[in-house]
């Protein structure tokens, strides 16, 4: 580990972030959720200040640094309240993928626009039927010549109206066994047979959801990233950058609602005192603090682990981070509204909104109940359930 838990760059990346968060705010998120738009300024001119490509090779535009300075900038959005989802996915998720196992073409075509914001990529994995079980993906590729023909369904995939392309999870048939394996293809949101269909969703996001539905959508071979019979190595190299990023997702909500708790209980003031001199409201925004905090450090060494290749031991720390971070934004967003009392549930004060969006981290991108499996099975030892 290293001898600080953050270093002076660290610091800076963050000071740096948290002012472009300030500049835009949770108004600015609030304001493009009730015009229906994504939020493409912040976007934008996160890309143009080199943050949205922090973790890529800076031979293709990126920083050259890695998940751990990526979190610090979905943190600090997050807890400006103006956090920015697609950065779980495009950068953190597609980003690495394509950087560790795409070809030097796949590398040229796609780093430099994720790493400036000028490109985004969408990821899709979860299907109707398959939720957390990835061994039961049914969305399947067949050779056609050099080609590959992909047909099936995804579900509650972001932000694929922003896209330019999804990184689809399929399946190919292995030719010496017959069994199905786990293949990633990059898939042009124009390409002929691709559908897209919003899902109608209570939570309100600048981030719209979308149902899939691909029919026999015609690839070239050089649309399937890295390696054929190496499937399962590069998905899993996805999915832990995306359950740390989700931490930090959730830990820069919860400061954010925190905050406004705290700023609320310095000022209002009954009987003649602030409310927060009453431990009854200090001691659990204290607590609050606290958890956010643990889980921070979590996230912190499930970054460290991943960014220095130790994919196995990344895993156990990134779906505990995830865990912990989930847990804390939850119980922090709850904490902060009832700290508001009816104010908590004002449009002035905009936190009622958290309270469905705090949800976000302990549902995805794997519910808590399967990283408990993950930990029990993994980690304690303990016989499967399923």
């Amino acid at each position: 580990m290293p001898p600080r838990i953050e270093t002076d760059e660290h610091k800076a990346l963050r000071a740096a972030v948290a002012t472009l968060g300030a500049k835009y705010g949770r108004e600015y998120i609030t304001r493009t959720i009730a015009e229906g738009r994504p939020p493409t300024e912040l976007w934008q001119e996160a890309g143009k200040l080199g943050y949205l490509g922090v973790n890529l090779p800076e031979e293709h535009g990126g920083g050259g640094g890695g998940i751990t300075e990526l979190s610090i900038v979905l943190e600090e959005l997050g807890a400006a309240g103006s956090p920015l989802l697609m950065l779980v996915v495009s950068p953190a998720i597609c980003g690495t993928v394509i950087s560790r196992f795409g070809t030097e073409d796949q590398k040229r075509a796609w780093l430099p626009g994720l790493a400036d914001g000028s490109l985004l990529m969408a990821f899709g994995i979860t299907e109707p039927d398959a939720g957390s079980n990835s061994h039961r993906i049914t969305t399947t590729a067949r050779k056609d010549g050099a080609d590959w023909l992909l047909t099936g369904r995804k579900v509650f995939i972001s932000g694929v109206d922003m896209a330019d392309a999804v990184l689809i999870v399929g399946r190919t048939e292995d030719a010496r066994t017959g069994r199905l394996k786990p293949c990633l293809f990059i898939v042009p949101t124009d390409a002929e047979g691709f559908q897209k269909h919003p899902i109608d969703m209570e939570l309100n996001a600048a981030e719209k959801q979308f149902e899939l539905v691909l029919d026999d959508v015609r690839l070239p071979a050089d649309a399937l990233v890295g390696d054929e019979d190496a499937g399962l190595l590069q998905l899993f190299a996805g999915l832990n950058p995306e359950r740390i990023m989700t931490a930090a997702f959730a830990i820069g909500m919860g400061r954010y609602a925190l905050s406004k708790a705290i700023e609320y209980a310095r000022d209002r003031t009954v009987w003649k005192t602030p409310i927060g001199a009453h431990q009854a409201i200090a001691h659990p925004l204290a607590q609050a603090h606290i958890d956010l905090e643990l889980a921070r450090l979590m996230m912190q060494k499930a970054a460290h682990l991943y960014d220095a290749g130790d994919d196995v031991g990344a895993g156990e720390a990134a779906n505990m981070a995830k865990y912990a971070a989930g847990e804390a934004c939850v119980r922090a967003v709850d904490q902060a509204v009832h700290t508001l009392g009816g104010n908590g549930l004002t449009r002035e004060f905009g936190l009622a909104s958290l309270i469905t969006a705090a949800r976000v981290a302990r549902i995805a991108p794997v519910s808590r109940e399967m990283i408990l499996n993950y930990v029990s099975h993994q980690t304690l030892g303990l016989p499967k359930s399923y």
